[in-house]
């Protein structure tokens, strides 16, 4: 055995050569598929990155089939420390399977924690976090010399946004836009629209809730909104590396 301390500090026994890996985590999930697909066996129902992943389901991030995850008799579960319950991660360890917890708050956490992981499970092909160190390294602002204040919606009925401490807090700061409320005592306030800062821009994604030119703009009247893709803006893995030109466009889209 091998042990390692993944981002929570917790020290995880791994066999020297891991060969069946489950992931909780969709973005790791396509991290995994990408470096070392001969390795995972199980992912989410909500894992749809790469398209052709061809694994075992055990059902949503929230709540994992824990008797379906032991049948695979994993080396290693992958979890991530805000999208996975702690109580279902313990019951994993119950059974005697290491669990691997990531806490990515940022896009330079997002780097050295997947680098971490991936040379743990012997990944090959880690081509991709290279670039993914490259994109990120000397990204352009949506306009030079500027900063934007943005409010990011993530659901509606009820309105939540983006709060403190997050990793898509982080992507859009490096593009020079600014989370009004990256000082909410919250990750995610739930807010009425009436309770608001003023912002120069509403960014919205289509992901956990799918904002549309027809459902969202409408709400923020006289407000410039950008509609974003969600896994370029969430998703820390292999969405990194397209994802600054990407969210660039969109932003500049309906700023300048």
């Amino acid at each position: 055995m091998v042990r390692f301390v993944d981002d929570a500090g917790a020290a995880v026994p791994l066999v020297r050569e891991v060969s069946r890996i489950v992931s909780l985590v969709p973005s790791l999930t396509e991290a995994l598929a990408l470096s070392c697909p001969g390795k995972l066996v199980g992912a989410t129902d909500w894992c749809t990155h790469p398209a052709d992943l061809d694994v075992v389901r055990v059902r949503g991030t929230k709540n994992p089939d824990l008797e379906a995850i032991g049948a695979l008799a994993p080396d290693l579960v992958v979890a991530n420390e805000e999208e996975n319950r702690q109580v279902d991660l313990d019951a994993l360890r119950a059974q005697g399977i290491p669990v691997w917890v990531t806490d990515i708050r940022t896009v330079d956490q997002a780097v050295t924690s997947i680098e971490a992981l991936l040379y743990a499970v012997g990944a090959g092909d880690t081509g991709w976090l290279d670039r993914a160190r490259s994109a990120w390294a000397q990204t352009p602002v949506v306009v030079e010399g500027r900063r934007f204040s943005a409010v990011v919606p993530i659901w509606r009925r009820p309105w939540m946004h983006l709060g403190r401490d997050t990793y898509a807090g982080d992507v859009l700061a490096r593009l020079g836009v600014d989370n009004v409320l990256s000082d909410s005592p919250e990750r995610y306030p739930k807010l009425g629209l009436d309770e608001l800062p003023e912002v120069d821009l509403v960014v919205l994604p289509d992901e956990p809730y799918q904002f549309t030119g027809a459902d969202g703009p409408e709400a923020f009247p006289g407000r410039p909104c950008a509609l974003v893709s969600g896994r370029f803006l969430t998703w820390y893995g292999p969405a990194m590396v397209e994802a600054p030109q990407a969210l660039l466009e969109s932003l500049r889209a309906a700023l300048v």
